[in-house]
């Protein structure tokens, strides 16, 4: 509604995430850096942690966005509520195998067969797994077994774990050993601090074309990093309710008392109360 009001070519703060909006703060940057390094090595596991929407989906979707097909057959699986009998079907399902009413033999034996021929054709898989706080120890071993699938010169599947910061003490229990040795990186993605709320926020405006209409204060910027700690989604539910709230009172400037206003809005529908 607002984008045209003030001249944007796109919503600047949609949730989903966007290789196009991507903003590469100093943690993004870092952990962009061991996705990377990760696709150069060609094995073993990438464990990528962080809060609740700080950013590790749209890291791999920057990710997806450079990687070359010709090179790397990569998937990803969200829906991580899953059992250890089910995590191989899910995989399956995400490479586009048949996978229905299969066995856990007939699973692993059609995986291997896709592995080797993404090998023969000179690519490598890349299988992410997202919200991997949600796996049980027994579906994250199933998950680890299929790093056994290799030739003799080259890992045939590459595995890369997102999840909340809860996931590192499934990752530190005494029975994941096996799988913290093939872990060849990981890093914990913090929140923005407060210069680079106000360099994201900037950076997702003039992408969709913002021209300083509205114009945002110190005192605004201050009050959306204060609220929101730096967290990237939040930052973005909050701004996509302050640009509305200038649309339907034809505003120019935000200050201060504005994003009071979208706070207090906010907590109010949410049961919420300012401290």
């Amino acid at each position: 509604m607002y984008e045209s009001f003030y001249g944007l070519t796109a919503n600047p703060f949609q949730l989903k995430p966007d290789p196009a909006f991507f903003y590469g703060s100093k943690g993004h940057k870092r952990a962009m850096a061991y996705l990377d390094y990760g696709i150069s090595r060609g094995e073993g596991f990438i464990v990528i942690t962080g809060e609740v929407g700080a950013g590790k989906t749209t890291l791999m979707r920057n990710l997806f966005h450079k990687l070359d097909a010709n090179r790397i057959r990569a998937t990803q699986i969200v829906n991580t509520a899953l059992d250890a009998d089910d995590i191989l079907r899910t995989v399956a399902a995400a490479f586009g195998l048949p996978h229905e009413n299969a066995s856990k033999t007939t699973l692993l034996g059609r995986l291997e067969l896709f592995l080797r021929q993404c090998d023969q054709q000179g690519r490598r898989a890349l299988l992410v797994v997202d919200e991997a706080q949600n796996l049980p120890p027994r579906a994250v071993e199933e998950l680890r077994m299929l790093s056994n699938f290799q030739t003799d010169d080259s890992c045939l599947m590459q595995i890369y774990l997102l999840g909340q910061p809860e996931f590192r003490r499934t990752l530190l229990s005494p029975d994941m050993e096996q799988l913290r040795q093939r872990v060849i990186a990981t890093y914990h993605l913090g929140p923005l601090d407060y210069f680079e709320t106000c360099a994201y926020i900037e950076h997702r405006l003039r992408t969709a074309g913002w021209q300083d209409d509205p114009r945002i204060t110190d005192d605004a910027f201050a009050a959306i990093h204060e609220y929101t700690g730096g967290v990237p989604r939040k930052i973005n539910t909050l701004c996509d309710r302050l640009f509305l709230m200038g649309y339907l009172e034809e505003l120019h400037v935000f200050d201060e008392p504005e994003l009071q206003t979208v706070i207090g809005e906010v907590q109010r529908e949410f049961g919420m109360h300012a401290e």
